[in-house]
């Protein structure tokens, strides 16, 4: 299947704006046994941006907000956090290290650090901290760094129980803004968009009790979009976006079951996470890429419609609601953005609110969270006949691009400095 050119064109320097807002922006079918509320990965416990189903949130907030439980200063990256029972992963750049931290959810403090050495540079902009969300599996948490670091540790203690230096031992290339794919636990399997395009080892899986390499596939160079695993006509698959390509791929084997071309080379990227509903998937890049409506079975693609004209975006992931796309068309960097609601099956945009601004977004029941990318938090209802917004606060200064987490009624956002952890929801009747 060959991606039809786009009629745009894309200029070099609005990459420099892009550089501070890839946040490892992605998505995964990988469900591990999480208890009701957790966010122990990126966009949520199924990622797919949906909260756990008894979370709920209100805008019955004071004048200035909702309540801030706590907060606290926090280093460079647009790594977003992570949550799992009464503990709060952070991934950031603190001075010349990379560093994991797990902290108390209910008050901030940290229970645990541990780091390693960094030097990474961006090529294009001047954000120098990790920018994948870190994944929590049992009682393990992993990161990527921007540099390629991968690390697993242990989340009661913090002990480093293995890493691996995958950039220098697969030849993968640190990109514009270094390593920006979530890694993805799909049983005891960590795979990660590595990008070692010269050595067979674009997608690999490694050993979550070792960190052992366990396979490796594709020659694909790494994007910025994390792969997603679901299982289709019966055969338990991991949907991955790299470069320039979608390829499907078995997780036991490495075995690549399909691929079809998407994005396009020079000054672009692929950054937001691929949407399974149903037996179709759901793609959408900015930067003149576009969109793409594909029917999916156990070992092929068929293009549905393509189109540069619904819904491009430059790396937020849409939600789902009832077969309805809840996201965001345009780029922070390169206004104007606007919040869309589309039914991917007609091909059609149902509302549009025009220059909204750029956002990250979470289902929430039958609500929209969503976070703006000028710290602005806005609550509305998940509805496909129109915009209803139900409430508004500013809640962070400064540009917020971090992936937010939803975990027990708390809200959990970060910006360059400051992350703060804000009541938005009920507790659990046990909290």
């Amino acid at each position: 299947m060959e991606w039809k050119q786009s009629r745009q064109t894309v200029a070099r320097q609005g990459l420099a704006g892009t550089a501070r807002l890839l946040v490892g922006a992605t998505l995964l079918w990988f469900c591990p046994a999480v208890q009701a509320g957790d966010w122990p990965q990126i966009l949520g416990p199924n990622r797919d941006g949906r909260a756990a189903s008894d979370e709920s949130v209100t805008t019955d907030w004071a004048a200035s907000g909702p309540r801030v439980v706590w907060e606290k200063q926090v280093g460079s990256g647009y790594s977003g956090i992570v949550v799992k029972g009464d503990r709060a992963v952070l991934f950031h750049r603190v001075g010349g290290e990379e560093q994991v931290a797990a902290l108390n959810a209910e008050t901030g403090q940290t229970l645990w650090s541990d780091g390693y050495a960094s030097d990474f540079r961006p090529q294009v902009g001047g954000e120098n901290g990790p920018l994948c969300t870190p994944v929590i599996a049992g009682n393990r948490v992993i990161t990527f760094g921007a540099q390629g670091v991968l690390s697993c540790h242990d989340l009661q203690k913090g002990r480093l129980l293995w890493q691996r230096k995958t950039h220098e031992e697969f030849g993968a290339r640190e990109g514009y803004f270094g390593a920006g794919s979530t890694p993805l636990v799909e049983g005891n399997r960590v795979i990660v968009n590595v990008g070692g395009f010269r050595s067979g080892a674009g997608v690999v899986a490694f050993d979550l009790q070792t960190g052992k390499t366990l396979w490796q596939a594709t020659d694909e160079q790494a994007s910025y979009s994390a792969p997603i695993a679901a299982t289709v006509d019966g055969k338990r698959m991991v949907i991955a976006v790299t470069r320039l390509k979608c390829v499907g791929i078995a997780p036991e084997t490495g075995d690549v079951l399909f691929e079809t071309r998407f994005g396009q080379r020079g000054p672009t990227v692929n950054a937001a996470s691929p949407v399974l509903l149903g037996d179709h998937l759901f793609l959408t890049a900015s930067y003149g890429i576009g969109a793409r409506w594909l029917r999916l079975n156990a070992g092929d693609l068929e293009e549905v419609w393509s189109s540069d004209a619904i819904l491009s975006s430059q790396y937020t992931t849409c939600v789902a609601r009832d077969g309805i796309l809840f996201g965001v068309d345009g780029r922070q960097d390169l206004p104007p953005a606007n919040l869309v609601c589309i039914d991917p099956a007609r091909q059609k945009v149902l509302w549009s609110v025009p220059d909204f601004g750029y956002a990250t977004l979470i289902l929430a029941g039958d609500r929209l969270v969503i976070v703006k990318t000028d710290g602005e938090l806005v609550i509305a209802a998940a509805d496909a006949t129109a915009f209803r917004p139900l409430g508004r606060a500013r809640v962070l200064t400064g540009t917020v691009r971090a992936l937010p987490a939803l975990s027990d009624g708390r809200l959990y956002v970060r910006n360059d400095e400051t992350l703060r952890c804000l009541q938005i929801g009920r507790r659990k009747a046990s909290n």
